[in-house]
Order: structure tokens, then C-alpha cells, then sequence
């Protein structure tokens, strides 16, 4: 059985690296942990956790997508470009290679990105979906690695949050007035242990 160990990353599509950078890194408070680019293309990489990222690619003629409600069905332009899901061992990515390509769906060779090796397929909604394994020692966690060609000043800040770019926040909710409201997500609850 093939052992799963979370989102290697979720790749976005942005108009505006430094934009994102500000939102994802400063606001929201995740590293910038990897950039590769040049003149025509940045591919940028945030660490949402010990095991998963968050990753955009700077395109400058794409635009924006309509805001919408989460959960609800849209038409028209999205911005989402592929889902990558880390699996334990390079053999579990072979196996899931070989997998695919038995059940008739289209996969690509394995690819050595450097930090990963990765396939790609479609899954039955083409919704377009990447596997990938860690190489060993390279660990973009723990050793950030920025080789953009061209990175911008706010790139060039670092990794790590940098304070000052957002104001600080001067009227933090009160407890007493901390509201938690209802989701369609409390169906799921009736199978909380119940003591």
C-alpha cells in the first residue's frame, strides 16, 4: 500500500510575485523557502508546514479570476493549477506510476526537479494532479533556496517573515465577543467521540 504523507505543495497562478510574497509570506506568516525564475516566469515556494507548501507561478499576462463564495461552483477562468501530493519513497512513486498508466489514464515519466522527482497525470474530472518523493538531503525546509534570475527587492528581504509591511493590528477581537458560527461542516461532528 502506497503510505501518503500529505500535500507536497498546491500550485497557484499569480500576476504579481511581490503581491504574494506580502500576502503568504508577511501576512500570513509562512517562509519563502524556494524560487526559480527569469524574465519570462517565477515559481515560488512557501512552507505551510514541516511537509507541505504552497507554490505560485508568476504569469504577468494572466488575469485574476472573479472572487467567489468557497464551495461554490464557478464558470469561466479559476485559479488553480495543479495539486501535488508527497508519497513516502521513490518506490510508492513508481508503483503509483505504473499504477496509473495500467488503469488507462495518461502519466508522464518520472521527473527530477531537483528537490523532488514527480509524475504527472489527469485525474477522471481533469482535474491535473503531480506525485512526488523528497530527495534525499535536499531539504528546502531547512536550507531555503532562492535562483531567481531576476528576483525583486521584496524578495531579496529573505525567507522569514519581514514585520512592517502590514499594520499592526490595534483592536484584536474581544473573547467575549469571539462568534463562532455555524458550518455545513457540523454534519461531521455526529461522529465525534462522545464521552
Amino acid at each position: 500500500m502506497i503510505k501518503y504523507n500529505g500535500i507536497n505543495h498546491l500550485a497557484f497562478v499569480t500576476a504579481d510575485m511581490d503581491m504574494t510574497i506580502l500576502f503568504w509570506r508577511d501576512l500570513l506568516g509562512m517562509r519563502l523557502v524556494a524560487g526559480i525564475g527569469d524574465q519570462k516566469f517565477k515559481h515560488y515556494f512557501f512552507e505551510l508546514s514541516e511537509k507541505d507548501m504552497v507554490a505560485f507561478f508568476e504569469w504577468p499576462a494572466v488575469q485574476k479570476v472573479d472572487e467567489k463564495d468557497h464551495g461554490v461552483p464557478v464558470k469561466g477562468p479559476f485559479a488553480f493549477d495543479h495539486v501535488s501530493f508527497g508519497v513516502e519513497t521513490s518506490e510508492d512513486l513508481w508503483k503509483l506510476r505504473d499504477r496509473i498508466e495500467a488503469a488507462g489514464f495518461w502519466v508522464s515519466e518520472v521527473i527530477d526537479h531537483g528537490f523532488i522527482h514527480s509524475v504527472y497525470t489527469f485525474d477522471p474530472n481533469n482535474i491535473p494532479i503531480e506525485f512526488s518523493v523528497a530527495v534525499e538531503n535536499i531539504d528546502l525546509r531547512k536550507h531555503p533556496q532562492m535562483k531567481d534570475k531576476n528576483p525583486s527587492s521584496l524578495t531579496l528581504e529573505g525567507s522569514d517573515p519581514v514585520s512592517g509591511h502590514w499594520p499592526k493590528v490595534s483592536s484584536p477581537t474581544p473573547v467575549q465577543e469571539r462568534m463562532i458560527y455555524p458550518g455545513e461542516g457540523l454534519v461531521l461532528s455526529e461522529f465525534a467521540d462522545k464521552k
